[in-house]
């Protein structure tokens, strides 16, 4: 039962997965799920809430748009509806390798809730319902622990269900906090969720207490965008999703601009940081590391002269601008001051307050890979629900979680990613095994494979995996195929095709480069950090014509080629350990040798294989190799 008095249960339906909440993961959660032939009702607590961008409204960024590739390539939705309302497109960290590129795009915030709401109204095997879920129903299970039976909304109906997903964002007995004002709500004035938690609690889910923010948002008239410097798009990209044709995708792009703090910004910041909600000592949850505060900014770097501000926009039909970089819980009054501290904004006119907000969520160690809780069968979590930040790693838990459901309805094994094919599985790998005392953000340098989990080839690491669990049509898997066939007929063309030095040196000389001495293939030309796909064509006259995406992909596998290789036989020689799966019933405190230290981590965590077994902290490889004798002895 919950804590929480609610109406009696007066109307009883069902369902197979219910899916609590309408943001990024509840989005994908529930499409997955219906996509896959499962009767699926997704609740959300309001209509105008659904797939709303609270934060930026902006889709991808630093490893954050290679898991909006992968999710394309697995069949979810978020990169299709995001090319629709594409605002600009920027591809960030060109200066650096393939491996880190990473596409961006400002999205049409009210578009984007328009038409995925469209996609979820029309979804066969899926419902829609505003309705708040106040009560989770469990009962015990066969061998051990609890299992899912239904949920209960705040009208009193009971959903009979199978499987229940926990995708709630940040509105679990949220509290919104603007200086010395604090008040339960959810993100935008929303209603905060009341109840959940403490049902969840009973049922034995840990939660968490975390916190993030978002900045002002500035009325677009009121800049002075003259003195800004401007930041265009991308003149060609690539769209995010292979349902797109690469060239119907261009188009023109609106611009963003750049200002900066300055030593007034910090000067009002700084006499006024006591004012802070973050530091008047009134927040308690724990604020992302990777995207902290304004004022978090000037504590911890205090000796950065001025920090950088991205202005954009929120939309083609609002005035509305979001200040990248300016998040803050500072009052209204201060948020003025230093907000007109800026160049260019000395007469801007705030449309909507600065504010930070406390959320309840859950330990993620408490799943396993699946995002299947390891004490509730049938009970999945995804998105901020489990401890992250961003759009992008709560679809993909998302994702994950709905086909799971899915799969445990349809008494299939579950998928499981492993992290070293693809960024998702590090994602849930990290969350699963590590754990996170902070809102967990994805970076390429969390994953030890990043040469290997590029944006250029998520398709081909996943888009068979999609078709395999039926999220992927057989119209697009043929697509898939033949852009496959080509890219690799490409490559063995170059491989194959050899120049003189005669009738290369020439083309070699006008760029700076080494001359050849014998002949050479365009591959191994190729292979030159100076040189590119583009640049060969003087010398290579009888290229085909092909699609940007596979030109782009063709130069990226041949210039990474030899460290690709050296990453593969990595993989290869873990792989034992991946695949060498731990007893669920392993006492780890009678294995003789074990440190206590490591039996008390494997206990709390109950790693599913070895591999995870020696990724979590206090763990070491001595440990490992006890805990490999002692199972070549059983």
């Amino acid at each position: 039962m919950s804590l929480q008095s609610t109406p009696p249960a007066a109307v009883s339906l069902s369902c197979d997965v219910a899916v609590i909440g309408a943001g990024h993961a509840g989005i994908e959660a529930a499409l997955a799920s219906a996509r896959m032939g499962v009767d699926t009702v997704l609740f959300t607590m309001s209509m105008e809430s659904i797939a709303n961008m609270p934060c930026n409204p902006s889709i991808g960024g630093t490893a954050k748009g290679h898991l909006v590739y992968e999710i394309d390539a697995l069949g979810g939705e978020m990169g299709r509806v995001a090319d629709l309302v594409t605002l600009q497109s920027r591809t960030l960290n060109l200066g650096k390798g393939a491996a880190v590129q990473s596409k961006r795009v400002q999205a049409d915030r009210k578009k984007y809730q328009s038409i995925m709401k469209r996609v979820l109204e029309t979804t066969r095997n899926l419902r829609l319902i505003q309705s708040e879920i106040v009560e989770l129903i469990t009962s015990d299970a066969e061998n051990g622990g609890k299992q899912v039976n239904a949920v209960v909304t705040r009208l009193g109906e009971r959903w009979n269900c199978s499987c229940a997903i926990i995708a709630t964002g940040t509105y679990l007995e949220s509290a919104v906090f603007v200086g010395d004002v604090s008040y339960e709500a959810g993100p935008d004035g929303f209603l905060p969720a009341k109840g959940l938690s403490s049902s969840l609690e009973h049922a034995g889910i840990k939660l968490l207490r975390f916190k993030t923010g978002t900045p002002a948002r500035i009325k677009r008239e009121s800049i002075d965008f003259s003195v800004l410097e401007e930041q265009p798009g991308d003149a060609v990209s690539l769209p995010y999703s292979a349902l797109h044709d690469e060239t119907v995708y261009q188009k023109e792009q609106i611009p963003c601009h750049i200002v900066y703090t300055n030593s007034e910004t910090h000067r009002i910041i700084r006499d006024n940081i006591t004012r802070s909600a973050m530091y008047s000592g009134k927040i308690h949850g724990t604020g992302p590391r990777y995207c902290p505060s304004i004022e978090d900014k000037l504590v911890r770097f205090a000796d950065k002269e001025r920090h950088q501000l991205f202005v954009e926009p929120v939309g083609e039909e609002t005035s509305e601008m979001y200040l990248q970089g300016f998040s803050t819980s500072l009052p209204t009054d201060v948020q003025r001051a230093m907000l007109r501290s800026l160049k260019g904004f000395e007469h801007a006119e705030i449309m909507r307050y600065a504010y930070a907000i406390e959320y309840d969520c859950a330990d993620p160690t408490q799943m396993d890979a699946s995002l299947e809780f390891k004490s509730v069968k049938g009970l999945f979590g995804a998105g901020q629900f489990n401890g992250t930040s961003g759009y992008e790693e709560a679809a993909a838990q998302g994702l994950i979680a709905g086909i799971n459901a899915a799969r445990h309805v349809q008494d299939r094994p579950a998928l499981i990613l492993p992290r070293s094919g693809s960024y998702i599985g590090t994602l849930i790998d990290d969350l699963v095994i590590k754990g996170t005392n902070e809102p967990y953000r994805m970076m390429t340098s969390r994953s030890e494979y990043r040469l290997l989990l590029r944006q250029d080839n998520a398709d081909l690491r996943l888009t068979p995996l999609g078709y395999s669990v039926g999220l992927i049509n057989d119209a697009r898997y043929r697509c898939f195929e033949a852009k496959k066939a080509t890219q690799e007929a490409e490559i063995a063309r170059l491989e194959a095709t050899f120049v003189s030095p005669k009738a290369a040196n020439p083309f070699l000389q006008t760029l700076g480069e080494a001359e050849l001495k014998s002949g050479s293939s365009l591959a191994d030309l190729l292979r030159r950090p100076a040189l590119t796909y583009a640049l060969l064509e003087p010398i290579d006259p009888d290229r085909p014509q092909l699609p940007l995406a596979v030109r782009a992909a063709v130069e990226t596998e041949i210039k990474y080629a030899g460290y690709a290789a050296k990453q593969l036989s990595e993989v290869e020689r873990r792989r034992k350990l991946e695949e060498k799966l731990l007893p669920e019933t392993i006492n780890y405190k009678e294995i003789r040798g074990l440190r206590i230290e490591a039996a008390q981590k494997l206990t709390a965590v109950r790693p599913q294989t070895v591999g995870q077994a020696s990724r979590i902290s206090g763990v070491s490889p001595a440990d490992i190799t006890v805990l490999l004798i002692y199972l070549g002895m059983k």
